[in-house]
Formats: structure tokens, sequence, C-alpha cells
């Protein structure tokens, strides 16, 4: 079903498609450009959060910190591809790509972490969101994904390091 965006300044002429059958709900350019994809419980995680502390907090379990780390993440069919972290936490990993997998699509992920490079984690992921152009010039397209499988080992260095790096932020 697609819903024409009329009023809401700023964003007139987009047009929003939910599909039911993947529980997805997409945003489309004026022009018909994909522009993103939500699965439908990023809508209601973001819907059910007030402000922007509460959405963070509400949307994740673990804290996320900017961090840039090589990974590989493999797909289903087996395709591989390298690519660069846009943030990381205990939960997941935004990934860096100019052609995002859809919400939804099991993956594999490969990855080390900066203080400890010659040790990889390998985690199983599942694609949360997705962001298909970049935003304010400074958010690079992606897709967020969700741990659904991961070491408790290198979970618990995700958390220190996220925590390290967190607080080292707030002390500059």
């Amino acid at each position: 079903m697609k819903f024409h965006v009329i009023t809401t300044e700023g964003h007139e002429g987009k047009v929003l498609e939910m599909n039911a059958d993947q529980e997805v709900v997409t945003l489309y350019s004026a022009t018909g450009g994909l522009l993103g994809t939500l699965s439908w419980g990023a809508v209601i995680e973001q819907s059910l959060a007030g402000d922007d502390d509460v959405r963070f907090a509400h949307a994740r379990s673990h804290p996320r910190a900017p961090l840039a780390v090589k990974v590989r993440y493999t797909t289903p069919e087996g395709r591989q591809f390298d690519s660069l972290t846009g943030g990381i936490g205990a939960g997941g990993l935004f990934i860096e790509s100019s052609a995002p997998l859809a919400p939804g699509t099991e993956i594999s992920v490969e990855f080390a972490l900066p203080d400890r490079p010659w040790e990889k984690h390998t985690a199983k992921a599942k694609v949360a969101w997705t962001r298909n152009k970049p935003e304010r010039h400074l958010l690079f397209p992606g897709m967020g994904v969700q741990f659904t499988n991961i070491d408790e080992k290198a979970r618990k260095e995700l958390v220190e390091l996220v925590d390290a790096l967190n607080r080292s932020r707030l002390a500059t």
C-alpha cells in the first residue's frame, strides 16, 4: 500500500510504501528513487520512544559508539563483501554500503577490534534497517545489522570497547 506525502514539511512528494508480507516500510523520493527501508520492528520502537535519549535506549539494548573497523560480511548465497563499520556495539554494527541488503536478510560478519587486531570475531546477524543514500552529507548509506548469534567473549569485548570510547568522547 502506497501513501503519498502531501503536507509533511520538507518531505512533500515522497512516497511511503508499506509491505505487509515483508513487514517493512520503504521511503521513495518524489522521482521514485529508493531512499530507505525500515522493518516494522524499527518503526514500532521509534514510535514508542519520545525523545532522543529514550529513543536511543529503547531501540537498542546495548550502547553504540562511532567507530570504523574493517568488516567482511557474507550473504546467504555465499557472496562476500568487505566494508567498514560506521558504528559498533554489543548488539550490532552499522555497515557502510552503497547497496545495502534488504531488512530481514541474515548474514555472517567477521571483524577485529582495534585493540586486538589479530583476533577475528565472527557472528551471525540480521539486517534491521537500511539507509540507501547519504543523509545530511555526514551519514553514509548502509545497513544496521543486529547480532543474532555472537560469542559471549566477543560481546564482552564490544561492551568494554564501546564503554571506553564513549567515556573518552565525554571527557573531551
